[in-house]
Protein backbone atom coordinates (compact mmCIF):
# COMPACT_ATOMS: atom_id res chain seq x y z
CA UNK A 1 0.00 0.00 0.00
CA UNK A 2 1.40 3.67 -0.97
CA UNK A 3 0.71 6.17 1.61
CA UNK A 4 2.25 9.60 2.84
CA UNK A 5 2.67 10.44 6.09
CA UNK A 6 2.97 14.42 5.72
CA UNK A 7 0.26 14.78 2.64
CA UNK A 8 -2.30 11.66 2.82
CA UNK A 9 -5.38 14.17 3.52
CA UNK A 10 -4.08 16.74 0.77
CA UNK A 11 -3.73 13.74 -1.70
CA UNK A 12 -6.76 12.29 -1.13
CA UNK A 13 -8.81 15.41 -2.43
CA UNK A 14 -6.54 16.06 -5.31
CA UNK A 15 -6.70 14.25 -8.70
CA UNK A 16 -3.59 12.48 -9.76
CA UNK A 17 -1.99 11.77 -13.46
CA UNK A 18 0.32 8.81 -14.40
CA UNK A 19 2.65 9.65 -16.28
CA UNK A 20 4.54 13.08 -16.90
CA UNK A 21 2.44 15.95 -15.68
CA UNK A 22 2.27 19.58 -17.13
CA UNK A 23 1.67 22.90 -15.86
CA UNK A 24 -1.60 24.35 -15.82
CA UNK A 25 -3.00 25.80 -18.70
CA UNK A 26 -2.47 29.54 -19.04
CA UNK A 27 0.83 29.68 -17.24
CA UNK A 28 3.19 31.58 -19.23
CA UNK A 29 6.30 29.45 -20.68
CA UNK A 30 8.64 31.98 -18.48
CA UNK A 31 7.28 30.16 -15.29
CA UNK A 32 7.68 26.80 -16.20
CA UNK A 33 10.27 25.74 -13.66
CA UNK A 34 12.96 23.55 -15.29
CA UNK A 35 12.55 20.08 -15.09
CA UNK A 36 14.21 17.38 -13.03
CA UNK A 37 15.97 13.84 -14.01
CA UNK A 38 16.38 10.78 -11.92
CA UNK A 39 18.18 7.15 -13.18
CA UNK A 40 19.56 4.35 -11.92
CA UNK A 41 20.14 0.65 -11.83
CA UNK A 42 17.72 -2.11 -10.08
CA UNK A 43 19.88 -5.22 -9.07
CA UNK A 44 19.13 -8.21 -6.94
CA UNK A 45 20.68 -9.01 -3.99
CA UNK A 46 23.10 -11.23 -3.02
CA UNK A 47 24.73 -10.86 -5.79
CA UNK A 48 24.51 -7.54 -7.62
CA UNK A 49 23.15 -9.40 -10.43
CA UNK A 50 20.31 -6.55 -12.71
CA UNK A 51 16.83 -6.76 -12.74
CA UNK A 52 14.87 -6.03 -15.75
CA UNK A 53 11.25 -5.54 -15.93
CA UNK A 54 11.29 -4.02 -12.44
CA UNK A 55 8.20 -1.08 -12.42
CA UNK A 56 9.41 2.38 -11.34
CA UNK A 57 6.71 5.03 -9.66
CA UNK A 58 7.70 8.50 -8.50
CA UNK A 59 4.80 9.97 -6.83
CA UNK A 60 4.65 13.20 -5.62
CA UNK A 61 3.93 13.93 -1.79
CA UNK A 62 1.97 17.18 -2.94
CA UNK A 63 -0.07 16.72 -6.28
CA UNK A 64 -0.98 20.06 -7.07
CA UNK A 65 2.86 20.81 -7.07
CA UNK A 66 3.94 17.33 -8.84
CA UNK A 67 3.28 14.93 -10.88
CA UNK A 68 3.38 10.66 -11.04
CA UNK A 69 6.40 8.99 -13.30
CA UNK A 70 6.41 5.57 -14.52
CA UNK A 71 9.44 3.47 -15.88
CA UNK A 72 10.60 -0.21 -15.78
CA UNK A 73 13.81 -1.31 -15.85
CA UNK A 74 16.03 -2.39 -18.76
CA UNK A 75 17.55 -5.42 -19.25
CA UNK A 76 20.51 -4.29 -17.99
CA UNK A 77 18.42 -3.47 -14.66
CA UNK A 78 19.13 0.66 -15.67
CA UNK A 79 16.22 3.07 -15.70
CA UNK A 80 15.75 7.06 -16.48
CA UNK A 81 13.11 9.20 -16.00
CA UNK A 82 13.41 12.53 -17.17
CA UNK A 83 10.79 15.95 -17.38
CA UNK A 84 9.58 15.85 -13.57
CA UNK A 85 8.47 18.86 -12.00
CA UNK A 86 10.78 19.68 -8.47
CA UNK A 87 9.08 18.80 -5.24
CA UNK A 88 9.31 15.94 -3.50
CA UNK A 89 8.31 12.60 -4.11
CA UNK A 90 7.81 8.81 -2.95
CA UNK A 91 10.29 6.37 -5.49
CA UNK A 92 8.69 3.08 -5.26
CA UNK A 93 9.79 -0.15 -6.91
CA UNK A 94 7.57 -3.43 -7.95
CA UNK A 95 8.56 -6.54 -9.25
CA UNK A 96 6.84 -10.36 -8.59
CA UNK A 97 8.78 -12.35 -6.30
CA UNK A 98 11.34 -9.61 -4.99
CA UNK A 99 11.14 -6.82 -2.41
CA UNK A 100 12.95 -3.80 -2.03
CA UNK A 101 15.14 -3.66 0.76
CA UNK A 102 17.35 -0.83 2.45
CA UNK A 103 19.26 0.36 5.77
CA UNK A 104 17.74 -2.87 7.20
CA UNK A 105 13.67 -2.08 6.75
CA UNK A 106 11.26 -2.30 3.95
CA UNK A 107 10.42 -0.70 1.01
CA UNK A 108 7.09 -1.03 1.07
CA UNK A 109 6.37 2.91 2.15
CA UNK A 110 8.75 3.88 -0.64
CA UNK A 111 12.04 6.02 -0.19
CA UNK A 112 12.01 9.95 -0.19
CA UNK A 113 13.37 11.93 -2.76
CA UNK A 114 13.59 15.79 -2.89
CA UNK A 115 14.40 17.64 -6.19
CA UNK A 116 15.30 21.07 -7.37
CA UNK A 117 14.40 22.66 -10.39
CA UNK A 118 17.12 21.26 -13.27
CA UNK A 119 18.65 18.96 -10.61
CA UNK A 120 19.59 15.54 -12.21
CA UNK A 121 20.00 12.28 -9.44
CA UNK A 122 21.81 9.73 -12.10
CA UNK A 123 23.28 7.40 -9.26
CA UNK A 124 20.15 5.77 -7.45
CA UNK A 125 20.95 2.29 -6.26
CA UNK A 126 17.81 -0.14 -5.87
CA UNK A 127 18.39 -3.51 -4.44
CA UNK A 128 15.80 -6.19 -4.54
CA UNK A 129 15.71 -9.30 -2.46
CA UNK A 130 13.78 -12.52 -3.07
CA UNK A 131 10.69 -12.58 -1.03
CA UNK A 132 9.50 -14.51 1.37
CA UNK A 133 6.62 -17.17 0.88
CA UNK A 134 4.37 -18.95 3.75
CA UNK A 135 2.88 -22.28 2.72
CA UNK A 136 0.76 -25.01 4.06
CA UNK A 137 -2.31 -27.21 4.23
CA UNK A 138 -5.58 -26.54 6.62
CA UNK A 139 -7.24 -30.20 7.65
CA UNK A 140 -10.06 -31.20 9.67
CA UNK A 141 -9.72 -33.23 12.92
CA UNK A 142 -10.08 -35.83 10.00
CA UNK A 143 -7.19 -35.31 8.12
CA UNK A 144 -9.15 -34.39 5.11
CA UNK A 145 -8.89 -31.20 3.33
CA UNK A 146 -10.42 -27.73 3.88
CA UNK A 147 -11.33 -25.90 1.26
CA UNK A 148 -12.06 -21.75 1.49
CA UNK A 149 -10.32 -20.99 4.56
CA UNK A 150 -8.94 -18.15 4.19
CA UNK A 151 -5.01 -17.63 6.05
CA UNK A 152 -3.50 -14.37 7.04
CA UNK A 153 -0.17 -13.82 7.67
CA UNK A 154 0.01 -10.98 9.90
CA UNK A 155 2.42 -8.38 10.98
CA UNK A 156 2.08 -6.59 14.59
CA UNK A 157 2.08 -2.92 14.79
CA UNK A 158 1.13 0.19 16.44
CA UNK A 159 -1.81 2.50 15.27
CA UNK A 160 -4.18 4.54 16.23
CA UNK A 161 -3.09 4.51 20.04
CA UNK A 162 -3.26 0.93 20.41
CA UNK A 163 -1.54 -2.25 19.32
CA UNK A 164 -2.93 -3.75 16.54
CA UNK A 165 -2.12 -6.89 13.89
CA UNK A 166 -2.21 -5.85 10.33
CA UNK A 167 -2.42 -8.36 7.11
CA UNK A 168 0.95 -8.99 5.12
CA UNK A 169 -0.78 -11.28 3.05
CA UNK A 170 -3.24 -14.15 2.84
CA UNK A 171 -5.33 -16.73 0.79
CA UNK A 172 -7.87 -19.16 0.40
CA UNK A 173 -7.21 -22.66 0.71
CA UNK A 174 -7.47 -24.64 -2.62
CA UNK A 175 -9.72 -28.08 -2.96
CA UNK A 176 -6.54 -29.96 -1.49
CA UNK A 177 -6.52 -27.41 1.38
CA UNK A 178 -3.33 -25.69 0.41
CA UNK A 179 -2.48 -22.35 0.57
CA UNK A 180 0.37 -20.15 -0.31
CA UNK A 181 0.69 -16.70 1.01
CA UNK A 182 3.92 -14.63 -1.58
CA UNK A 183 5.89 -11.34 -1.69
CA UNK A 184 6.90 -11.30 2.04
CA UNK A 185 9.77 -9.02 3.03
CA UNK A 186 12.00 -10.63 4.98
CA UNK A 187 10.64 -9.97 8.88
CA UNK A 188 8.56 -11.86 12.40
CA UNK A 189 4.81 -12.60 11.44
CA UNK A 190 2.30 -14.46 13.12
CA UNK A 191 -0.30 -16.88 10.83
CA UNK A 192 -3.71 -17.34 11.74
CA UNK A 193 -6.72 -19.21 9.74
CA UNK A 194 -10.33 -18.75 9.67
CA UNK A 195 -12.59 -21.83 8.70
CA UNK A 196 -14.67 -21.81 5.73
CA UNK A 197 -18.46 -19.72 6.14
CA UNK A 198 -20.90 -21.87 8.42
CA UNK A 199 -24.25 -21.29 6.75
CA UNK A 200 -25.81 -22.81 9.68
CA UNK A 201 -24.89 -19.64 11.83
CA UNK A 202 -25.95 -17.40 8.56
CA UNK A 203 -29.19 -18.73 8.94
CA UNK A 204 -29.54 -18.90 12.59
CA UNK A 205 -28.34 -15.06 12.70
CA UNK A 206 -31.40 -14.15 9.62
CA UNK A 207 -33.90 -15.41 12.81
CA UNK A 208 -34.37 -18.85 11.30
CA UNK A 209 -33.35 -21.48 14.29
CA UNK A 210 -31.93 -24.67 12.41
CA UNK A 211 -32.22 -27.64 15.01
CA UNK A 212 -28.11 -28.11 14.94
CA UNK A 213 -27.63 -24.91 16.28
CA UNK A 214 -30.12 -24.68 19.31
CA UNK A 215 -27.70 -26.50 21.94
CA UNK A 216 -28.07 -26.83 25.59
CA UNK A 217 -25.85 -25.20 28.24
CA UNK A 218 -24.84 -28.80 28.90
CA UNK A 219 -23.86 -29.28 25.51
CA UNK A 220 -22.51 -26.24 24.25
CA UNK A 221 -22.53 -25.76 20.08
CA UNK A 222 -19.69 -26.53 18.58
CA UNK A 223 -18.04 -24.99 15.59
CA UNK A 224 -14.32 -24.14 13.75
CA UNK A 225 -13.29 -21.21 14.87
CA UNK A 226 -9.91 -19.22 14.07
CA UNK A 227 -6.94 -19.91 15.14
CA UNK A 228 -3.31 -19.01 15.56
CA UNK A 229 -0.45 -20.83 15.04
CA UNK A 230 0.99 -22.96 16.09
CA UNK A 231 -2.64 -24.23 16.85
CA UNK A 232 -4.42 -22.02 19.59
CA UNK A 233 -8.01 -20.11 19.64
CA UNK A 234 -6.42 -17.66 22.14
CA UNK A 235 -4.50 -14.67 20.18
CA UNK A 236 -1.99 -14.24 22.94
CA UNK A 237 -0.73 -17.61 22.50
CA UNK A 238 0.17 -17.16 18.97
CA UNK A 239 3.41 -17.92 17.84
CA UNK A 240 5.89 -15.65 15.83
CA UNK A 241 7.35 -17.27 13.03
CA UNK A 242 10.94 -15.69 11.47
CA UNK A 243 10.97 -15.73 7.18
CA UNK A 244 14.17 -14.56 6.15
CA UNK A 245 14.25 -13.59 2.26
CA UNK A 246 13.63 -16.48 -0.21
CA UNK A 247 12.55 -18.63 2.89
CA UNK A 248 9.13 -21.02 1.86
CA UNK A 249 8.11 -21.29 5.55
CA UNK A 250 5.86 -24.37 6.15
CA UNK A 251 2.82 -23.75 8.46
CA UNK A 252 0.23 -26.18 8.39
CA UNK A 253 -3.28 -26.20 10.36
CA UNK A 254 -5.63 -29.14 11.84
CA UNK A 255 -8.80 -27.66 12.81
CA UNK A 256 -11.18 -29.33 15.00
CA UNK A 257 -14.65 -27.88 16.31
CA UNK A 258 -14.77 -26.18 19.61
CA UNK A 259 -17.29 -24.72 21.92
CA UNK A 260 -18.05 -20.92 20.49
CA UNK A 261 -19.00 -17.62 22.19
CA UNK A 262 -21.86 -15.98 21.09
CA UNK A 263 -22.78 -12.14 21.64
CA UNK A 264 -26.40 -11.41 21.93
CA UNK A 265 -28.76 -8.23 22.88
CA UNK A 266 -31.27 -6.18 21.88
CA UNK A 267 -31.58 -3.00 19.81
CA UNK A 268 -33.92 -0.56 21.19
CA UNK A 269 -36.08 2.59 20.79
CA UNK A 270 -35.90 2.52 16.66
CA UNK A 271 -37.89 4.85 14.89
CA UNK A 272 -41.51 3.12 13.65
CA UNK A 273 -41.01 1.45 10.36
CA UNK A 274 -37.07 1.40 10.60
CA UNK A 275 -34.42 -1.30 10.87
CA UNK A 276 -31.11 -2.10 12.25
CA UNK A 277 -28.27 -3.51 10.97
CA UNK A 278 -25.70 -5.18 13.76
CA UNK A 279 -21.76 -5.45 13.20
CA UNK A 280 -19.15 -6.36 15.28
CA UNK A 281 -15.15 -5.19 14.57
CA UNK A 282 -12.19 -6.30 15.75
CA UNK A 283 -9.96 -3.73 17.48
CA UNK A 284 -7.39 -5.69 17.80
CA UNK A 285 -7.49 -6.27 14.05
CA UNK A 286 -8.96 -3.45 12.21
CA UNK A 287 -11.27 -5.52 10.87
CA UNK A 288 -14.92 -6.31 10.64
CA UNK A 289 -15.32 -10.35 12.04
CA UNK A 290 -18.66 -11.17 11.95
CA UNK A 291 -22.33 -9.24 11.83
CA UNK A 292 -25.88 -10.16 12.68
CA UNK A 293 -29.31 -9.27 11.35
CA UNK A 294 -32.10 -7.82 13.80
CA UNK A 295 -34.79 -9.85 14.36
CA UNK A 296 -38.51 -7.97 14.33
CA UNK A 297 -38.22 -7.86 18.06
CA UNK A 298 -35.00 -6.08 18.10
CA UNK A 299 -33.02 -9.22 18.98
CA UNK A 300 -29.76 -10.16 17.73
CA UNK A 301 -27.33 -13.33 18.05
CA UNK A 302 -23.70 -13.17 16.76
CA UNK A 303 -21.67 -16.22 16.53
CA UNK A 304 -18.51 -17.75 16.57
CA UNK A 305 -16.76 -15.32 18.42
CA UNK A 306 -13.44 -15.51 19.50
CA UNK A 307 -11.52 -14.24 22.43
CA UNK A 308 -10.51 -10.75 22.58
CA UNK A 309 -11.34 -6.75 22.16
CA UNK A 310 -14.35 -5.58 19.90
CA UNK A 311 -16.83 -2.94 19.06
CA UNK A 312 -20.22 -3.37 18.21
CA UNK A 313 -22.43 -1.23 16.48
CA UNK A 314 -25.88 -0.78 15.14
CA UNK A 315 -26.61 1.11 12.90
CA UNK A 316 -30.45 2.65 11.55
CA UNK A 317 -31.79 1.68 7.93
CA UNK A 318 -34.68 2.73 6.77
CA UNK A 319 -35.20 5.48 9.20
CA UNK A 320 -33.55 9.04 10.68
CA UNK A 321 -29.84 9.25 8.74
CA UNK A 322 -27.14 8.79 11.32
CA UNK A 323 -28.71 7.05 14.39
CA UNK A 324 -26.05 4.95 15.63
CA UNK A 325 -25.24 3.21 18.42
CA UNK A 326 -21.40 1.50 20.00
CA UNK A 327 -20.22 -0.09 22.47
CA UNK A 328 -16.70 -1.91 23.66
CA UNK A 329 -16.67 -5.26 24.58
CA UNK A 330 -13.99 -8.01 26.13
CA UNK A 331 -14.56 -11.48 24.96
CA UNK A 332 -13.36 -14.06 27.35
CA UNK A 333 -14.58 -17.57 27.98
CA UNK A 334 -18.17 -16.49 28.40
CA UNK A 335 -20.72 -15.83 26.76
CA UNK A 336 -22.33 -12.10 26.48
CA UNK A 337 -25.96 -12.55 26.85
CA UNK A 338 -27.15 -8.81 28.02
CA UNK A 339 -26.17 -6.27 24.91
CA UNK A 340 -28.69 -3.66 24.86
CA UNK A 341 -28.01 -1.22 22.06
CA UNK A 342 -29.90 2.16 21.95
CA UNK A 343 -29.44 4.17 18.58
CA UNK A 344 -29.22 8.51 19.23
CA UNK A 345 -29.11 10.69 15.86
CA UNK A 346 -25.83 11.82 15.12
CA UNK A 347 -24.85 14.89 15.93
CA UNK A 348 -24.80 18.29 13.65
CA UNK A 349 -20.88 19.92 13.81
CA UNK A 350 -20.63 23.30 12.20
CA UNK A 351 -18.86 26.64 12.23
CA UNK A 352 -16.17 28.85 10.59
CA UNK A 353 -12.29 28.94 10.58
CA UNK A 354 -11.03 31.88 11.36
CA UNK A 355 -7.74 34.12 11.09
CA UNK A 356 -5.71 34.97 14.06
CA UNK A 357 -5.51 39.12 14.31
CA UNK A 358 -1.69 39.07 14.28
CA UNK A 359 -1.55 37.45 11.15
CA UNK A 360 -1.36 40.24 9.59
CA UNK A 361 -1.56 40.23 5.31
CA UNK A 362 -1.25 36.71 5.50
CA UNK A 363 -2.86 34.84 2.17
CA UNK A 364 -5.63 33.13 3.53
CA UNK A 365 -8.10 31.27 1.28
CA UNK A 366 -9.90 28.79 3.71
CA UNK A 367 -10.72 26.15 0.62
CA UNK A 368 -7.16 25.01 1.08
CA UNK A 369 -7.83 23.72 4.35
CA UNK A 370 -8.76 20.38 4.82
CA UNK A 371 -10.53 18.91 8.01
CA UNK A 372 -10.72 15.60 9.50
CA UNK A 373 -12.76 14.63 12.49
CA UNK A 374 -10.50 12.05 14.34
CA UNK A 375 -11.91 9.65 18.03
CA UNK A 376 -9.90 10.48 20.68
CA UNK A 377 -10.34 7.13 21.83
CA UNK A 378 -8.92 5.40 18.19
CA UNK A 379 -12.24 3.77 17.03
CA UNK A 380 -11.45 6.05 13.15
CA UNK A 381 -11.80 2.72 11.48
CA UNK A 382 -14.46 1.63 13.44
CA UNK A 383 -16.64 4.76 12.43
CA UNK A 384 -15.72 4.54 8.93
CA UNK A 385 -16.72 1.49 8.10
CA UNK A 386 -20.13 1.71 10.12
CA UNK A 387 -21.27 4.77 8.69
CA UNK A 388 -19.76 4.48 5.21
CA UNK A 389 -23.70 4.41 3.98
CA UNK A 390 -25.06 6.68 6.56
CA UNK A 391 -23.86 10.17 5.18
CA UNK A 392 -21.06 10.86 7.65
CA UNK A 393 -17.37 11.44 6.18
CA UNK A 394 -14.87 12.83 8.92
CA UNK A 395 -12.85 14.36 6.03
CA UNK A 396 -14.33 17.95 4.75
CA UNK A 397 -12.51 20.67 2.71
CA UNK A 398 -13.68 24.37 4.59
CA UNK A 399 -16.12 26.23 2.47
CA UNK A 400 -15.00 29.67 0.46
CA UNK A 401 -16.49 31.54 3.30
CA UNK A 402 -14.38 29.94 6.43
CA UNK A 403 -17.60 27.90 7.45
CA UNK A 404 -17.53 24.06 7.77
CA UNK A 405 -19.95 21.24 9.20
CA UNK A 406 -19.80 17.65 9.74
CA UNK A 407 -23.52 15.58 9.95
CA UNK A 408 -24.61 12.49 11.57
CA UNK A 409 -21.60 12.98 13.80
CA UNK A 410 -21.44 9.52 16.56
CA UNK A 411 -21.17 9.97 20.50
CA UNK A 412 -18.26 9.86 21.45
CA UNK A 413 -14.82 12.60 22.07
CA UNK A 414 -13.39 14.36 18.71
CA UNK A 415 -10.55 16.32 18.09
CA UNK A 416 -9.72 18.10 14.73
CA UNK A 417 -6.49 18.08 12.69
CA UNK A 418 -5.84 20.08 10.05
CA UNK A 419 -3.95 19.73 6.73
CA UNK A 420 -3.39 22.57 4.41
CA UNK A 421 -3.48 20.73 0.91
CA UNK A 422 -1.30 23.56 -0.90
CA UNK A 423 2.24 25.31 0.04
CA UNK A 424 1.19 28.95 0.22
CA UNK A 425 4.16 29.73 2.36
CA UNK A 426 2.83 29.79 5.56
CA UNK A 427 3.10 27.05 8.27
CA UNK A 428 0.01 26.85 9.41
CA UNK A 429 -1.40 25.18 12.62
CA UNK A 430 -4.34 24.96 14.49
CA UNK A 431 -4.18 27.21 17.34
CA UNK A 432 -7.66 26.77 19.26
CA UNK A 433 -10.82 24.39 19.24
CA UNK A 434 -13.46 26.33 21.24
CA UNK A 435 -17.13 24.98 21.62
CA UNK A 436 -19.55 28.05 23.36
CA UNK A 437 -16.09 29.73 24.02
CA UNK A 438 -14.07 27.27 25.95
CA UNK A 439 -11.55 26.02 24.52
CA UNK A 440 -10.98 22.27 24.53
CA UNK A 441 -7.58 21.47 22.52
CA UNK A 442 -5.81 19.49 25.01
CA UNK A 443 -9.18 17.38 25.76
CA UNK A 444 -11.31 16.98 22.59
CA UNK A 445 -15.12 17.72 21.78
CA UNK A 446 -17.40 15.98 23.87
CA UNK A 447 -20.70 14.93 21.32
CA UNK A 448 -23.24 13.34 22.43
CA UNK A 449 -26.26 14.74 19.84
CA UNK A 450 -27.86 17.52 19.07
CA UNK A 451 -26.45 20.98 17.52
CA UNK A 452 -22.20 21.34 18.40
CA UNK A 453 -20.69 24.69 17.53
CA UNK A 454 -16.87 24.74 16.85
CA UNK A 455 -15.11 27.65 16.52
CA UNK A 456 -11.27 27.16 15.03
CA UNK A 457 -8.28 29.47 15.14
CA UNK A 458 -5.71 29.06 12.98
CA UNK A 459 -2.45 30.97 12.69
CA UNK A 460 0.57 31.25 9.94
CA UNK A 461 3.32 31.31 12.04
CA UNK A 462 3.51 27.83 13.29
CA UNK A 463 7.05 26.84 13.74
CA UNK A 464 9.77 24.81 11.71
CA UNK A 465 12.12 22.87 12.72
CA UNK A 466 14.76 20.81 10.06
CA UNK A 467 18.08 19.52 9.52
CA UNK A 468 20.16 16.02 8.89
CA UNK A 469 19.62 12.80 10.36
CA UNK A 470 22.83 10.75 10.63
CA UNK A 471 23.78 7.32 10.96
CA UNK A 472 24.86 5.66 14.10
CA UNK A 473 25.17 2.43 12.97
CA UNK A 474 27.72 3.99 10.11
CA UNK A 475 29.79 5.70 12.98
CA UNK A 476 27.81 8.34 14.86
CA UNK A 477 26.61 8.02 18.29
CA UNK A 478 23.45 6.22 19.55
CA UNK A 479 21.92 9.44 21.06
CA UNK A 480 20.98 12.09 18.77
CA UNK A 481 23.25 15.29 18.91
CA UNK A 482 22.48 18.78 20.23
CA UNK A 483 20.87 21.88 17.66
CA UNK A 484 23.42 22.29 15.07
CA UNK A 485 25.10 25.51 14.38
CA UNK A 486 25.79 26.16 10.17
CA UNK A 487 24.22 23.00 8.95
CA UNK A 488 24.79 22.39 5.58
CA UNK A 489 22.67 22.59 2.36
CA UNK A 490 20.97 20.16 0.43
CA UNK A 491 24.14 19.11 -1.05
CA UNK A 492 25.78 18.33 2.30
CA UNK A 493 26.57 14.56 1.94
CA UNK A 494 30.06 15.21 0.90
CA UNK A 495 30.62 18.49 2.62
CA UNK A 496 29.50 17.09 6.11
CA UNK A 497 31.66 13.89 5.44
CA UNK A 498 34.81 16.04 4.71
CA UNK A 499 34.04 17.67 8.54
CA UNK A 500 33.77 14.72 9.94
CA UNK A 501 30.28 14.03 10.60
CA UNK A 502 28.77 11.07 10.28
CA UNK A 503 27.14 9.89 6.95
CA UNK A 504 23.56 11.23 6.51
CA UNK A 505 20.86 8.56 6.56
CA UNK A 506 17.94 8.81 4.21
CA UNK A 507 14.29 7.39 4.88
CA UNK A 508 14.64 7.98 8.53
CA UNK A 509 11.46 8.41 10.07
CA UNK A 510 11.46 11.67 12.06
CA UNK A 511 9.13 12.62 14.60
CA UNK A 512 8.75 15.60 17.25
CA UNK A 513 6.39 14.23 20.49
CA UNK A 514 4.84 16.48 22.66
CA UNK A 515 5.48 17.16 26.03
CA UNK A 516 3.42 14.99 28.58
CA UNK A 517 0.13 16.59 28.36
CA UNK A 518 -0.39 16.70 24.91
CA UNK A 519 0.40 12.73 24.09
CA UNK A 520 -3.09 11.42 24.11
CA UNK A 521 -3.87 13.76 20.96
CA UNK A 522 -2.49 11.94 17.99
CA UNK A 523 -2.57 15.50 16.41
CA UNK A 524 0.00 17.13 18.02
CA UNK A 525 2.73 14.53 17.22
CA UNK A 526 4.74 15.75 13.59
CA UNK A 527 6.04 13.51 11.27
CA UNK A 528 8.42 12.98 8.33
CA UNK A 529 10.66 10.99 6.57
CA UNK A 530 14.14 12.07 5.78
CA UNK A 531 15.24 12.70 1.45
CA UNK A 532 18.24 10.67 -0.49
CA UNK A 533 20.68 13.73 1.72
CA UNK A 534 19.52 13.04 5.21
CA UNK A 535 17.03 16.22 4.87
CA UNK A 536 13.93 16.46 6.97
CA UNK A 537 11.38 19.51 7.58
CA UNK A 538 8.91 19.88 10.27
CA UNK A 539 6.16 22.50 9.44
CA UNK A 540 3.21 23.81 11.75
CA UNK A 541 4.34 23.09 14.92
CA UNK A 542 2.57 25.05 17.83
CA UNK A 543 4.38 26.45 20.28
CA UNK A 544 5.60 24.28 23.48
CA UNK A 545 7.95 21.58 23.93
CA UNK A 546 8.46 18.66 21.80
CA UNK A 547 11.52 15.51 22.07
CA UNK A 548 12.79 14.99 18.61
CA UNK A 549 13.38 11.29 17.61
CA UNK A 550 14.85 9.74 14.84
CA UNK A 551 14.51 6.13 13.81
CA UNK A 552 15.99 3.72 11.06
CA UNK A 553 12.90 1.90 10.81
CA UNK A 554 9.58 2.07 12.71
CA UNK A 555 6.51 -0.71 12.63
CA UNK A 556 2.92 1.70 12.42
CA UNK A 557 2.80 4.36 14.68
CA UNK A 558 4.71 2.99 17.64
CA UNK A 559 6.05 6.20 18.46
CA UNK A 560 1.84 6.77 19.97
CA UNK A 561 2.55 4.12 22.63
CA UNK A 562 4.19 5.24 25.38
CA UNK A 563 5.47 1.89 26.42
CA UNK A 564 7.75 1.95 23.61
CA UNK A 565 8.77 5.74 23.88
CA UNK A 566 10.14 4.91 27.46
CA UNK A 567 12.53 2.24 25.80
CA UNK A 568 14.06 5.20 23.83
CA UNK A 569 14.38 7.52 26.57
CA UNK A 570 17.68 9.56 26.49
CA UNK A 571 17.88 9.09 22.95
CA UNK A 572 16.08 12.26 21.62
CA UNK A 573 16.66 16.00 21.31
CA UNK A 574 14.45 18.18 23.63
CA UNK A 575 13.57 21.57 21.97
CA UNK A 576 11.17 24.36 22.77
CA UNK A 577 9.60 26.46 20.16
CA UNK A 578 7.87 29.81 19.96
CA UNK A 579 5.96 30.73 17.64
CA UNK A 580 7.21 31.34 14.05
CA UNK A 581 11.02 29.82 15.11
CA UNK A 582 13.08 28.06 12.87
CA UNK A 583 15.25 25.47 14.37
CA UNK A 584 18.10 23.52 12.45
CA UNK A 585 19.01 20.12 14.19
CA UNK A 586 21.07 17.24 13.02
CA UNK A 587 19.86 13.86 14.91
CA UNK A 588 21.63 10.46 14.77
CA UNK A 589 18.77 7.43 13.78
CA UNK A 590 17.91 5.25 16.61
CA UNK A 591 18.68 1.93 15.34
CA UNK A 592 16.30 -0.93 14.44
CA UNK A 593 15.96 -3.75 16.83
CA UNK A 594 17.67 -5.82 13.87
CA UNK A 595 20.62 -3.91 13.04
CA UNK A 596 24.12 -5.31 13.17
Amino acid sequence: MKWFIPSLLAAALVPSALGQSAPAAGSPASAKPARATIAGIVTKEPGSEPVKKALIELIAENQTEGGDYTAVSGPDGSFRMEGILPGRYRLFVERTGYVEHRNRRSGADGRVLTLSPGQEVTDLQIRLQASAVVRGRVTDEDGDPMAGAEVSVLRQTYASGRSRWEQAGADRTNDLGEYRVANLAAGTYFVSVNPPPDFGNLIASSGAEPEVRSASPDKPALTYQTTFYPGTADRSQAAPIQVKSGDEFPVNFSLAPSPTLSIAGAVVNLPPGASAVIMLQSRDFNLTLNGADVRKDGTFVIRDVAPGSYTITASVENGAPGMMARQALQIAGNNVDDVRLAPQPGAWLHGRVRLENSAGNTKFDPTQFLLNLKSSDGDDDVLSMSLSGAGFSPLVRVNPDGTFEWKGVPPGNYFVQLSNSTSGGANWYLRSESVDGRDLSSQGIPVSGGVVPVDLLLSPNGAVVDGIVSDAVAGGSTASSAEADGMPGNDSLASASAAGAPPALADAIVVAVPDARWRVLSNRYFTTVSDQTGRFTLRGLPPGDYTLYAWESLDGEAYLNPDFLKTCEGQGTALHVSEGDHRSLRLTAIPSSDSP
